[in-house]
């Protein structure tokens, strides 16, 4: 993939001239880059070129993309950085032939951001397929790889411990890779089960009572979980596991004096548990199995004065030997955009901070 790289002064044209959009200019370079296989490479700018788009606007520069070409303009630095993004962008497509999300193109960012930190430009410029970002792979959707630092810390830590606690808000993807790592584990033959429980506790409304069995009254608060168990595995395994116990909803109510062993356990939504119910989960843990705790301290359900048991817990357990911790921030959220800034925005209102990311340009109101 020929590589031309040139200043961006001299005569006005349409591949020479300096974007009027970015400040300073006149110190930018141009990068052009040919890649090898037309297909290939529009997977790579995306549907209307809307990677191209997002690219521009994460790392300040402007691209023009025409064919299988595309030409960066930007600084020095934004303009490298933004090389090895589609480069690396056109190694993933090469591999998995897949469609890119501006969730993959984000990750790419982070991951080309965190080599930038962590090695020389000379020894990243000799090894630009290094990938820094963990990943976690099921027979379903092959290898899903971390989208920022803090998720690919937290499998580190879910390879590595016995029992993880995660924290954080929203769309960190916190409950969706413990899903996954669960699954991966599942299908390597490293546990014979997997049991998943979250506690029945409503956000704010009362639904009174379920019709139905157990699993159809739990169904309803176990409904995220379901959506990462169809997203790493087939609907038809999910269901047969599900049938034949694999797979099993466990009620956190009715935990008390199981063993579980051989099993991956997940317990979601962790911060409304109490103190009791949580240090009677923690106990279930047998041979050969491992426990994942999620849950968000900032969104708590219980009743007023009813201290959580996850927020208690991670106090309490503060540096056990074999239990990790990770604690995602509100910048780690990878669900859309505008859940990032609406986190942002609730995070500094309940630290009494002034009003940040808004919109740089509010619609001025009209003159009295």
């Amino acid at each position: 993939m020929p590589i031309d790289v040139a200043s961006a002064r001299g005569p006005a044209g349409r591949n020479n001239r300096p974007s009027p959009a970015r400040p300073g200019l006149s110190e930018a370079v141009e990068v052009s880059l040919t890649f090898d296989d037309n297909r290939l490479a529009s997977l790579v700018f995306g549907q209307y070129d809307q990677n191209v788009a997002h690219i521009e606007r994460r790392l300040g520069i402007t691209g023009t993309a025409l064919g299988n070409h595309l030409v960066v303009k930007g600084t020095p630095e934004a303009a490298e950085k933004a090389r090895r993004v589609f480069e690396r962008l056109y190694a993933r497509v090469q591999k998995g032939g897949t469609t890119l999300t501006l969730g993959d193109v984000d990750g790419v960012i982070q991951e080309v951001t965190v080599q930038g930190n962590l090695f020389p430009s000379a020894e990243i410029a000799t090894d630009n397929g290094r990938e820094q970002f963990e990943q976690i792979a099921t027979r379903k959707r092959g290898g899903v790889r971390a989208r920022n630092a803090a998720q690919s810390d937290y499998i580190k830590l879910l390879r590595a411990n016995e029992l993880v606690f995660a924290e954080g808000p929203a769309g960190t993807g916190k409950t969706w890779l413990a899903v996954g790592h669960a699954v991966s584990l599942l299908e390597q033959g490293h546990a014979e089960r997997l049991i998943l429980s979250r506690p029945a506790v409503e956000a704010g409304e009362r639904l009174g009572f379920l019709p139905g069995d157990m699993r159809e009254k739990v169904d309803p608060y176990l409904r995220p979980i379901y959506d990462a168990l169809y997203d790493f595995m087939e609907a038809r395994h999910v269901d047969r596991g599900l049938q034949t116990g694999i797979i099993e909803i466990a009620p956190l109510a009715f935990m008390r004096g199981r063993t579980l062993t051989n099993a991956v356990v997940l317990l979601d939504e962790a911060q409304n548990t109490t103190s009791m119910q949580m240090k009677m989960f923690l106990t279930r843990l047998g041979e050969n199995s491992r426990m994942i705790i999620t849950g968000d301290p900032s969104q708590i359900d219980l009743p007023p004065g009813q201290k959580s048991g996850l927020v208690e817990a991670v106090n309490v357990l503060d540096g056990v030997e074999g239990i990790g911790r990770v604690r995602f921030r509100d910048v780690d959220v990878v669900r859309h955009d505008l859940v990032r800034r609406i986190v942002t925005a609730y995070e500094a209102a309940s630290h009494g901070e002034a009003e940040t990311d808004r919109n740089p340009n509010p619609r001025r109101r009209p003159l009295a």
